[in-house]
């Protein structure tokens, strides 16, 4: 770090921002793209559903299983140098996703895009830790970050289909091309470099720490098709043996993947991933099931459900960016607490949605999303600023884990929730075939693949009993909330205000090896 150099921020660190969020919506645009490019696609390459299936959860799983190796190698070998690189392989496997020529092609690219965006999803985060030493505007340029993320994902079905119909599905996957291009042309100009002292890489812990998340997202996402059965069970088994080996031998190394002293160190640092994780299982969760409810209920195409999520977008950038200046004056935790404590009135509009009520469902979601944005940006600023400059990658790529956790769980477990409540009530139509009868009885898409437009009171029937399993899980998912606001007011109250004489040394503890 340049010593005359001003703690505050000028125009290079809030240009070097507005690069970093180019990557970051591209991260969020890949999660949700596929969601209305699945049928162009399928009808292309011919996929099996088990492909399919990986076709669409492949990035996600690679992303989560390498991000704390990833986040640690920036932090080793140069945040700058990974952010580019990364860039370059996201661009490279794009655009052979984007002309894949068979499914299995896709899948491999899928799994490489996920790769990539491991790399670049902690070196954002990390990044701006070092170019945002003032806490205040630290915690602004978080904000940034965590809505640039979301907006992405927001957004990832509208221009995905957009793409699709006005092309080709693989014109989805290109829009990394022109975003890599700008990224490496600008990035030595705007971004700083910043290595920490260079240590080997514990191929084992690496290995264990993918054997524990890959195996833990695979049961997640497992039993939430086909429920908590035996092959949800060993994936259980086999991914808590790694993570348990993991942490043991953490302890044990002197250069560590992940710091496991982080937990005991700062109890801040714990309860902000604590409220990350809860408050991402609600969200995900929700998501899930408010974006079937505006289609498969309310009837409205995967566009028009895209666009109606935009209010609720809106009040998550609200959050994002008005949390850190209310921070300011407030403790970060106490503004945490109130702001879930508010999103219960989300779940408690979802609680009380009938089958008839987007407006109501669209209401309620945007204040879990308000609640989203206020939690992802200062929940983020807590871990990432409670760690070490050298370990802040590391830090980040847990925090980022931790979420993606949240939102796998989430869509599980209240998933499963909603389908039990849905499989309890629905009474299935007389005059079906037993396979229609089957799938009548499964879940809501599968009553409305079968059922006719001439046998509408059926469907309704369908839509009430998806619409009272969702009642009951915004019940369940808000009872977790109230818990959450309240542990986070016990545990986080006590975090000065940003800015505060006291916030100061956390937020300035800096690595000598950073510099433009």
């Amino acid at each position: 770090m340049n010593v005359g150099r001003s703690a505050r921020a000028g125009w290079r660190e809030w240009g070097g921002l507005a690069l970093l969020a180019l990557p970051t919506m591209l991260l969020g645009l890949d999660v949700t793209a596929l969601c209305l490019v699945v049928p162009s696609l399928a009808a292309d390459l011919d996929p099996t559903a088990t492909e399919t299936l990986w076709i669409m959860d492949a990035y996600g799983f690679f992303i989560a299983g390498f991000l704390i190796t990833m986040g640690t190698l920036g932090d080793r070998h140069g945040r700058r140098r990974q952010l580019m690189i990364g860039m370059a392989a996201f661009a490279a496997a794009s655009v052979c996703a984007a002309f894949a020529p068979s499914a299995l092609w896709l899948i491999a690219a899928r799994a490489l895009l996920g790769v990539a965006g491991a790399t670049l999803m902690p070196s954002t985060l990390s990044l701006i830790s070092n170019m945002f030493t003032d806490v205040r505007q630290r915690a602004l340029a978080i904000g940034v970050w965590a809505t640039m993320f979301a907006l992405g994902m927001a957004a990832g079905p509208v221009v995905g289909g957009v793409l699709a119909a006005g092309f080709w599905w693989g014109a989805a996957f290109l829009i990394a091309v022109p975003v890599a291009v700008l990224v490496l042309a600008c990035a030595p100009a705007l971004l700083p470099e910043f290595q920490a002292r260079a240590g080997r890489l514990d191929l084992p812990s690496v290995g264990l720490s993918l054997g524990a998340m890959l195996s833990i997202m695979y049961a997640i996402k497992h039993a939430a098709a086909h429920g908590l059965d035996v092959q949800a069970l060993v994936a259980v088994l086999a991914g808590g043996g790694s993570a348990v080996t993991f942490v043991r031998r953490q302890l044990r190394l002197n250069e560590p993947l992940l710091d496991i002293k982080l937990f005991t160190t700062s109890r801040a640092f714990s309860a902000a991933l604590t409220v990350l994780l809860i408050g991402l299982v609600g969200f995900g969760g929700a998501m899930f099931l408010v974006t079937q409810y505006l289609q498969l209920v309310e009837g409205l195409s995967p566009t028009m459900a895209g666009l109606w999520m935009g209010p609720p977008a809106l009040a998550m950038l609200v959050g994002a960016i008005g949390a850190p200046l209310v921070a300011g004056r407030v403790s970060p935790g106490v503004v945490m607490a109130a702001t879930l404590a508010l999103s219960l009135l989300g779940y408690a509009l979802l609680a009380l949605a009938g089958t008839d009520n987007k407006l109501t469902v669209v209401a309620g979601f945007a204040f879990i999303y308000l609640g989203l944005g206020v939690i992802a940006a200062l929940g983020t600023d807590i871990v990432v600023g409670a760690a070490p400059a050298e370990k802040s990658g590391s830090a980040a790529a847990l925090s980022e884990t931790v979420q993606e956790l949240g939102i796998a769980a989430g869509v599980a477990l209240l998933g499963s929730l909603t389908t039990a409540i849905y499989r309890s009530t629905v009474e299935v139509p007389s005059g079906l075939d037993p396979s229609a009868a089957e799938a009548y009885r499964d879940s809501l898409s599968g009553a409305s693949s079968v059922v006719t437009p001439l046998r509408a009171e059926a469907l309704e029937n369908a839509q009430a009993a998806f619409t009272g399993g969702l009642n009951t899980a915004a019940i369940a998912a808000g009872i977790a909330i109230a818990a959450a606001s309240v542990a986070c007011f016990a545990t986080l109250r006590h975090v000065r205000p940003l800015g505060s004489a006291e916030a100061e040394p956390i937020a300035s503890t800096r690595g000598s090896g950073d510099g433009w």
